[in-house]
């Protein structure tokens, strides 16, 4: 799971899906934070506990292949299944008002949350992430057939081994920047490279991946009524920028911002720089309360 003990201890909660691990700091309004596949909560390293002085943040370690406890055979892993068990875990926790952050195929779980069980959330902030017809995005589309392959999710696990094929545009390499920090790295690839579970549970979600699911998230999405901020990478190789202006759009309280010196990854790449757009979101919406 999430190694980062900046991000606060580590704990676990059971949901009708299985159990989640996540790591948790700070008191305050809570702020949850989602991330994509094969990677875990270490993506929000630098961007949480910059926030815990004032939020109460919340990682999860979402099932998407970077996690490291397989969920039930029966759970749901199609796009509005993980969105469930997002929305499962934020209830197991009886949080409120949450402020649900996601980036890259966690955008798409949190568009879906917003879609169909926003009860509980207060705001919402998308940064460049699936939508509409990019579910998934094109360079890492041979994911799906993969999965359907026998063995192929794990020869592609294993290759992940080597930083040559880590930096490759099919793999991270389009994600960020720069190269992610070896045990980060470590921390994002081991579980679907070494736990059988995992792989399981990576290969259900991505042969269920389809844009029917974005696009029906996107379609109710102008009923999500509350603040919402759409923060994009200046130089996101996976996510077009429309796709972003086009959510800014259709969300009915939203501005859309550009995030300069970045690709996808955006909390690896300009962490700084999502900071303090957080900071004035979320400190607008207080002003105004």
């Amino acid at each position: 799971m999430a190694m980062t003990e900046a991000l606060g201890e580590r704990r676990t909660v059971t949901v009708p899906a299985g159990t989640i691990e996540y790591r948790e700091r700070g008191s305050g309004p809570p702020i949850v934070f989602v991330h994509g596949v094969v990677v875990n909560g270490d993506l929000w390293r630098n961007v949480a506990p910059e926030l815990a002085d004032s939020y109460r943040c919340i990682v999860p370690d979402v099932p998407l292949g970077g996690h490291s406890l397989p969920l039930r055979e029966d759970a749901d892993l199609t796009l509005p299944g993980v969105a469930n068990i997002v929305a499962d875990f934020i209830d197991a926790l009886d949080l409120s008002d949450v402020t649900l952050v996601a980036n890259d195929t966690g955008g798409a779980v949190a568009q879906a949350v917003a879609a169909y069980r926003p009860e509980r959330l207060g705001r919402l902030v998308l940064t460049s992430c699936d939508a509409f017809d990019h579910f998934p995005p094109r360079a890492i589309a041979y994911l799906k057939s993969t999965a359907f392959a026998p063995g192929g999710m794990w020869l592609a696990a294993q290759s992940m081994r080597l930083k040559a094929v880590q930096r490759l545009p099919i793999a991270f390499g389009w994600a960020t920047l720069d190269p992610i920090e070896p045990r980060i790295m470590e921390s994002y690839v081991t579980p679907v490279r070494t736990n059988r579970g995992v792989r399981r549970d990576f290969s259900r979600f991505m042969r269920a991946v389809h844009k029917r699911y974005t696009h029906e998230a996107a379609s109710r999405l102008p009923g999500f009524d509350r603040p919402a901020l759409v923060a994009w990478a200046d130089d996101d190789k996976f996510f077009p920028r429309e796709d972003g202006e086009r959510l800014a759009q259709i969300l009915p309280d939203a501005r859309f911002e550009i995030v300069p010196r970045s690709r996808t990854f955006i909390p690896e790449d300009n962490p700084k720089a999502l900071l303090g757009l957080l900071r004035n979101f979320l400190g607008a919406k207080e002003v105004a309360q």
